[in-house]
C-alpha cells in the first residue's frame, strides 16, 4: 500500500514539474552540419536585412526631403547612396565580428 502511494506521488510530482517547466526535457541531438547551415542562413538573412533596411531608410528620407523642398530627385539620389553605404558598412561589421569568433 505504501509503495502505491509513493509511485502515485512521484508520478504526480513529475507531472507537475513538467507542467511548470521545472524539469529540462532532453532535446534531440542535432548534427554539426545542420547547425552550421542554420547559422549560415541566419547570417545571410541578417545581412540582407541590414542592406535592405539601410537602403529603405535612405530612400524614404531622400523622398521626404525632395517632397518637402519641392526638388526633383536630388536628395533621393544622395540619401539612397548614403543608405546603401550604411547598409554595406553594417554588413561589413557583421562579417568582421564573425571572423573574430
Amino acid at each position: 500500500m505504501c509503495k502505491e502511494k509513493d509511485d502515485s506521488f512521484n508520478a504526480r510530482l513529475q507531472s507537475a514539474e513538467r507542467r511548470y517547466g521545472l524539469v529540462k526535457e532532453e532535446k534531440p541531438q542535432v548534427d554539426a552540419n545542420m547547425e552550421a547551415d542554420r547559422s549560415l542562413a541566419a547570417l545571410a538573412f541578417r545581412a540582407g536585412t541590414e542592406m535592405l533596411a539601410g537602403l529603405i531608410v535612405g530612400v524614404a528620407m531622400g523622398w521626404g526631403l525632395d517632397h518637402w523642398l519641392h526638388t526633383r530627385a536630388l536628395f533621393l539620389v544622395i540619401f539612397a547612396l548614403l543608405g546603401g553605404s550604411a547598409g554595406m558598412l553594417n554588413v561589413w561589421r557583421l562579417v568582421r565580428t564573425m571572423d573574430v569568433k
